[in-house]
């Protein structure tokens, strides 16, 4: 069940359906990207604040806040470069992001809501700057993928850990979980 991080990625590009033409169109407005980051940054992090549950973890740790500012910004930034043409590098630096946020205990009940807030920001943000929504679209499936690859971190970490704590197989465990989502209907 270890996730190789470039397989996932070769996976969620080709069920995303991010294709050579977004990321043309991302690297061509790069310095766009990189001039609205800041501003993405504090509408993304005012939507959190407003949860209580997520204001008490990005307030945690003196600093926390200026560091996720800055981590933030780079994110963004490297969704419209792609770091390596969204290759082994960019692969491996979202699982890392999706490893922190499990490690720091960002739930996926704050991933999600969280992620369609940059979404629909960076929407209205084309719209004012006149940019075609072709650009939306792109950015909105590269964010998708970031997105897997924050819950793919999730199933690992939890799996990993049952099957450790338990030394159950990955067969049984599959098993128990299929039980126990149909026993949930």
């Amino acid at each position: 069940m270890t996730l190789d991080p470039q397989v996932f990625m070769t996976t969620m590009t080709q069920r995303i359906s991010f294709s050579d033409a977004d990321k043309a169109l991302l690297k061509a407005n790069a310095t766009w990207g990189n001039t609205i980051a800041r501003q993405m940054a504090e509408v993304f992090y005012a939507y959190l604040a407003r949860d209580a549950e997520m204001n008490a973890i990005l307030t945690a740790k003196e600093g926390r806040m200026h560091r996720l500012n800055e981590t933030f910004i780079e994110w963004f930034g490297e969704m419209f470069t792609g770091m390596d043409d969204w290759g082994n590098a960019y692969a491996a630096r979202r699982w890392r992001i999706g490893l922190v946020h499990v490690q720091i205990g960002i739930g996926p009940q704050h991933v999600v809501p969280a992620m369609a807030t940059v979404v629909n920001e960076v929407g209205k943000q084309l719209k004012s700057a006149g940019l075609p929504e072709d650009l939306r679209d792109a950015l909105g499936r590269i964010c998708m993928i970031d997105l897997a690859f924050i819950e793919q971190a999730y199933v690992e970490v939890s799996s990993q850990a049952v099957l450790r704590e338990t030394g159950w197989t990955e067969g049984l465990f599959k098993r128990m979980i299929s039980t126990g989502a149909a026993s949930m209907k």
